[in-house]
């Protein structure tokens, strides 16, 4: 068998594949598209998942790839075994409702014996235990004995992930000998020990899992397999681990030589160079793919793998900065596959020599404070840090907790996580408190104070829609970066662009920010000091980065609306000085492509009457198609025009003059028609007062108006529905039920009186006495207040002196009223204090005043105890 180096047996494996109709495709980006599951691409599956889930169509039933790929789970480990890393390459060929069972399992068998020339006698597939079909395929087809096929379960052979997709495995094991193994004598497939290693797993996902372990058979059956390069490559070159295959080695050996070391010839000098080797690959594959070091996400994982590989560095006494130059190894060893690695080179360097820079300007220090920190523990005998002191170092000294801990756990100490979290969110909660208000994703202005004041924009969108500039700097929410990824937020600057930023009332332009490797989605555009402009979004797919030439494209439709609605506020402005006076002054506005609001000083509301009338100018204006002449103009000049100008706002010598026929002048840099019969109609919503002396318009225009009457369009035929009328006869039908509706109403206060009569009637015989005053304490069902009052005034005069209180229910409700006559009263009887005190009863409160009171509750079994109370309570009155 040769031994093929890793970049051969990359070619090899895609090659083949290739040759059996798969297309191949290069790794995608390690960040994740449109999946919020994963931070990082950890899987040759992983971006495809949209293939298998028939959320989009591939571009072949049939693919293969090399995916790079990133995990780190068990980031803790790395360094301190051979076995573990965060980067690798994962080989994978996959099917999307084409071939099954039988292809897959024959081509891995061919591939591994046939081209790359393993033993098959040191070969051993496993299966699902049930998989019947898989067996007959390696026991009939392939020729494997049974006892060398070994059946695993669910646990080992089974792929799922809750409810969907699913399938058994088939996975292939190699035995590397028994120099590797553990020597027990029943050490076989399965075993833990580094004698049979799993290197390619065949998932045949043939089922659908409902969530409750019911499974049918899938119509589209799928083929998803894997396979690790840097675990064949251990195999076909017969080297201990992936750290001594042929590129990885070169790394390892290249950190050795800055180290002035050997590799083997001590423990902990070996769990550095481990540590540095693979993180010095993540680093630059992460930075390639437009990944930039920050205190969260992505961003955070590479700042942890590039401060650990520092201080590893450290520990191997190599005093300079180091990494920029085992980035150039990465590159030169992966290019081969990779080729955006050279692509990227520059910026995989400045972002690496930065970071480790700035760590060394505080790595020193806090390592100092550190061992102050650990000094302090073991006087007193204690072996935990408090998270306070580990967030100190994080925050001050830029230590990430992984490091501290890594550095503690050292020397026997750990760290109290909780504490550091508080901590951490209380840093949060005080930086979002003390932000000032800001149009940059609600983050903190101070990231656009480190951008060179050199840089500027020009703004060229009056005459283009599109237009092709050079990026000049881009930041995201906390620095400036040279690159911007998928899915990452971002402000992007340009020299030139056409897009509008946000001013003057009118919100900003929409689009996207193209060039061949990535797409932004621009969704804010602001002004900043020392005329820049910047270009507030998202990176919808792959990446861009500072000094690309790209393409900038403004949404054509919202301009076009919000330039409707901004010229429209100009023909507002002028009709409310022509129907209220001169006094009117533009306060503020808002304009999108939606509607527009404009307020103005004025120190009463609007009669209807003025507001037809400016409604009827404005659509006047609109139906003239006057013209629209724009021109750029010295100020004084522009005042001599009578050209309306914003109360309070600077202006500068030359002014921007928008004039509308000769109607409308006014100082104005935002965008129009041009001509306002392009505006299409004008409608008032409503008016309003916002603030003393200030009157606030909303109107709509174009297609936000037409929107509108559609929507009482199908709103007043879905009345005229459920008033069986035609949207024609809807007033009448109304007008009918309304007096339909006065006749019902005055049928049901006629039985409700005469249900008063009867209650009257049928409670007279319980009137009481208490101290020579007569009380009367009933309960009448489903009774409102009113009618309780009304009840309440006719058995008062019935009993002729006295007290009367009712209670009654209705929707689970208590209502509770008490009334008393002019002799109660003067006896010392209080309706308010009565209600008052026997409200308790009911779950609710209440009062009046002395001759009439009313209380609610929610609990109406308790209105016997209210009622039985009123003797003791007015007794208390009357003595008193």
């Amino acid at each position: 068998m040769k031994a093929y180096g890793v970049n051969e047996l990359r070619r090899m494996f895609l090659n083949f594949f290739e040759s059996k109709g798969h297309l191949k495709m290069k790794s995608f980006s390690l960040v994740p598209h449109n999946d919020n599951s994963l931070l990082l691409i950890n899987s040759g599956m992983a971006p495809l998942k949209p293939y298998f889930t028939g959320q989009e169509i591939p571009p072949r039933r049939r693919v293969t790839t090399c995916q790079k790929c990133i995990r780190t789970g068990d980031i803790d480990n790395v360094g301190k075994t051979a076995r573990h890393g965060t980067f690798f390459e994962m080989l994978g060929n996959f099917s999307f409702g084409d071939y099954f069972k039988r292809e897959a399992i024959h081509w891995s068998w061919e591939f591994l014996t046939d081209v790359v020339g393993l033993d098959a006698d040191r070969l051993y597939p496993s299966i699902y235990l049930d998989d019947e079909e898989a067996f007959e395929i390696w026991n009939k087809e392939i020729g494997i004995a049974k006892e060398r096929i070994f059946r695993f379960g669910k646990e080992d052979n089974f792929w799922e992930h809750g409810s969907g997709p699913c399938g058994p495995c088939s996975e292939i094991y190699y035995d590397r000998g028994e120099r590797f193994g553990c020597g027990k004598p029943d050490c076989t497939v399965g075993c833990e020990c580094d004698r049979y290693m799993e290197i390619w797993n065949n998932v045949f996902t043939q089922f659908d899992n409902d969530g409750h372990n019911h499974y049918t058979e899938l119509e589209q059956k799928n083929i998803d397999t894997g396979m690790g390069l840097e675990r064949l490559a251990c195999i076909v070159q017969d080297v201990d681990s992936m750290f001594d295959v042929d590129t990885i080695r070169e790394l390892r050996e290249h950190v050795c030589r800055m180290a002035g070391i050997s590799y083997g010839q001590g423990e902990e000098s070996d769990v550095s160079v481990r540590v540095i080797t693979d993180h010095i690959r993540s680093v630059s594959f992460m930075i390639s793919d437009g990944i930039m070091p920050s205190n969260e996400g992505r961003g955070y994982v590479l700042r942890r793998l590039l401060r650990r590989a520092c201080r590893h560095g450290r520990l191997l006494n190599i005093k300079e900065s180091f990494l920029t130059e085992l980035a150039q190894t990465v590159i030169d060893g992966s290019k081969d596959g990779y080729p955006e690695l050279e692509e990227k080179k520059d910026v995989i360097m400045k972002a690496i020599r930065q970071e480790e820079e700035q760590f060394d300007r505080t790595i020193d220090q806090g390592l100092v404070i550190l061992g102050e920190m650990k000094e302090k523990l073991d006087k007193e005998g204690v072996k935990t840090l408090p998270g306070e002191d580990a967030f100190k170092l994080y925050d001050t000294y830029g230590f990430p907790l992984d490091l501290t801990k890594e550095i503690l756990e050292e020397a026997g100490i750990s760290v109290e996580e909780e504490g550091f979290q508080k901590a951490m969110e209380v840093q949060r909660k005080t930086a979002r408190s003390a932000r000032k208000e800001t149009n940059y994703m609600g983050a903190d202005a101070t990231v656009y104070e480190s951008i060179d004041p050199n840089i500027t924009s020009e703004f060229v969108g009056y005459d283009n829609l599109t237009y092709e500039s050079r990026i000049t700097v881009m930041t995201t929410e906390e620095a400036v970066v040279d690159a911007l990824s998928d899915g990452e937020k971002g402000t992007v600057f340009v020299e030139k662009t056409p897009f509008y930023a946000v001013s003057g009332g009118q919100e900003a332009d929409h689009g996207v920010i193209v060039c061949k490797d990535g797409e932004f989605v621009v969704e804010e555009v602001v002004k900043l000091l020392g005329g820049k402009i910047g270009h507030v979004g998202r990176m919808s797919r792959g990446m861009i980065k500072t000094g690309d030439q790209v393409t900038l494209q403004v949404d054509p439709e919202k301009r076009a609306l919000s330039a409707r609605n901004h010229s429209a506020t100009h023909l507002l402005q002028k009709a409310l000085r022509t129907v209220l006076g001169t006094h009117v002054e533009q306060a503020g506005s808002s304009v999108n492509e939606e509607r527009l609001r404009f307020d103005f000083s004025h120190f009463s509301a609007m009669t209807p009457d003025e507001l037809k009338k400016v409604e009827d100018l404005v659509n006047d204006s609109i139906s003239q198609s006057l013209p629209v002449v724009i021109k750029n103009m010295p100020i004084e000049e522009a005042r001599k025009t009578g050209a309306q100008a914003l109360f309070g706002e600077k202006y500068g010598d030359i002014v921007r003059v928008v004039n509308m026929g000769d109607y409308s002048i006014e100082f104005c840099g935002g965008t129009h028609v041009p001509n306002t019969g392009e505006i299409g109609a004008f409608k008032i919503l409503s008016e309003s007062g916002v603030a003393a002396g200030v009157r606030r318009i909303e109107a709509l225009t174009s297609k936000g108006l037409i929107r509108y009457y559609n929507t009482l369009e199908e709103r007043l035929n879905d009345a005229a529905k459920l008033l069986k009328a035609t949207p024609e006869t809807v007033a009448d039908k109304i007008s009918h039920l309304q007096a339909e509706n006065k006749e019902l109403r005055g049928e049901i206060e006629s039985l409700k009186s005469k249900m008063a009569k009867d209650a009257m009637g049928d409670v007279m015989d319980q009137v009481d006495e208490v101290c020579k005053v007569k009380f009367l304490a009933v309960s009448v069902p489903d009774m409102d207040m009113n009618g309780l009052r009304d009840l309440g005034d006719q058995l008062k005069e019935k009993i002729g002196e006295g007290m009367v209180v009712i209670a009654s229910t209705s929707g689970g409700k208590v209502s509770l009223m008490a009334t008393a006559t002019d002799g109660a009263m003067k006896k010392g009887a209080h309706a308010g204090n009565l209600i008052k005190a026997i409200a308790s009863c009911v779950g609710g409160g209440g009062g009046g005043r002395p001759n009439m009171a009313q209380a609610g509750g929610k609990n109406p079994d308790g209105i016997p105890d209210a009622l039985a109370k009123v003797k003791e309570v007015l007794a208390g009155q009357i003595k008193g």
